[in-house]
């Protein structure tokens, strides 16, 4: 009984020291969802070292990733393995940000638009205000 038990601690720890890359980039919030991460991973939107990763690569302390998302280019070194998705002040405990700094000032300034798809303020079409202004300027 005692070596069963033994067999079924050692496969339960040796789950929580392995991690796929997929879960991971799900867990410290880059992607929406899993399946996200996955497909990412298949489309080549993530390299490890200049080379293509696979979904089920496992991660490792120190390891750099580049991560290509629909808002963002992502350069992430792994600190700490994080098995399930936390709110974000804890994940970014278990990540460095490597992005180059003329990466994230592109993005600060475009980067609302992609996520909700709303369009920047004093931007496009005018308002009903800015109409009703507009006649009232014309008469």
């Amino acid at each position: 009984m005692y070596h069963l038990y033994k067999k079924i601690l050692t496969l339960v720890m040796a789950d929580k020291t392995k991690l796929r890359l997929d879960k991971y980039l799900w867990a410290i919030r880059l992607f929406k969802t899993r399946s996200l991460a996955s497909e990412a991973c298949t489309n080549n939107k993530v390299k490890n070292k200049g080379i293509n990763a696979k979904a089920a690569k496992i991660v490792n302390i120190g390891d750099q990733y580049e991560v290509k998302t629909e808002a963002k280019k992502w350069l992430v070194e792994v600190t700490g393995l994080l098995h399930n998705r936390v709110q974000y002040a804890d994940a970014i405990k278990y990540y460095i940000d490597l992005t180059p700094e003329e990466e994230k000032e592109n993005v600060k300034a475009t980067s609302f638009v992609f996520q909700t798809g709303k369009r920047q303020s004093k931007q496009g079409r005018p308002t009903k205000k800015q109409k009703r202004e507009l006649d009232e300027f014309m008469e």
